[in-house]
């Protein structure tokens, strides 16, 4: 079973550049999307070129913000929205997927900020989203993916010092963050399987920052450890177009 998750920077933009032809490149039995600045309808109007899927979106309230989406294959066993907490659940900011044997959560984690003005907010979601897989890990093995906007490591990060505690997305409080939720029996499957390896999921779109390769690893498969020994593949496909991210995934032999 082969997995995908992909930041589009809007779902309607994105068809506009190649989608269907990236999807078919990733041929991946699952495809998680995160920022698709849509409703629900025009989530599904947009992939109506799409075949093979079964379509599942979670928009946010606030029109051409945020928001996910699941195209799957395989019909999951249900599809469950946000985490059930009022003051994060507006975002659209997760999904969940549940299949025979494990949970897919795809996540769009809220930013920083410019200056930081959403650190403490981000503390708390951290926080929340720590006990929300924790308690549906009770019930099957979760495999957490999506864009969860930190450098966990400085390898993860083209430029670590200069952005250390200034720049949303690698403070210290967003790295502990990350470190809760793997300590409670996680694994980032692509940095296991590349423990040395400098590779990117995001670059800016200023200053050249993709073809100079000045990026960063947002993008991530964090995969509870029981399930670990079924991850046959992982990848970062940085070849794929059309956002500022690019694709993460893996494959599961189940």
């Amino acid at each position: 079973m082969r997995l995908a998750s992909w930041n589009v920077n809007g779902i309607r933009a994105v068809m506009k550049k190649d989608f269907t032809e990236s999807l078919s490149k990733l041929n991946c039995d699952v495809l998680c999307l995160q920022e698709t600045k849509a409703q629900d309808d025009q989530v599904v109007e947009a992939l109506e070129p799409v075949n093979g899927y079964h379509v599942f979106s979670n928009s946010a309230v606030r029109k051409g913000y945020s928001g996910t989406a699941i195209l799957s294959k395989e019909k999951p066993v249900n599809v469950l929205p946000d985490m059930g907490i009022a003051e994060h659940d507006e975002e659209g900011r997760i999904l969940t997927a549940e299949f025979d044997t494990f949970y897919l959560v795809n996540t769009y984690v809220p930013n920083s900020g410019n200056n930081l003005v959403r650190l403490d907010y981000r503390k708390k979601w951290d926080a929340d989203m720590a006990d929300y897989l924790t308690d549906l890990n009770k019930h099957k093995p979760v495999i957490l993916c999506g864009d969860l906007n930190v450098c966990h490591q400085a390898i993860d990060i083209a430029r670590p010092e200069a952005n250390y505690n200034k720049s949303a997305g690698y403070t210290q409080t967003e790295i502990d963050g990350l470190s809760e939720i793997i300590n409670r029996g996680f694994t980032d499957s692509w940095r296991n399987a590349h423990p040395d390896e400098v590779k990117y999921s995001w670059w800016s779109y200023r200053g050249g920052a993709r073809q100079k390769n000045i990026g960063w690893r947002l993008d991530y498969f964090l995969v509870n450890n029981d399930l670990m020994n079924k991850v046959q593949d992982t990848f970062i496909d940085n070849d794929v177009l059309g956002s500022d991210h690019c694709p993460v995934g893996l494959t599961l032999g189940l």
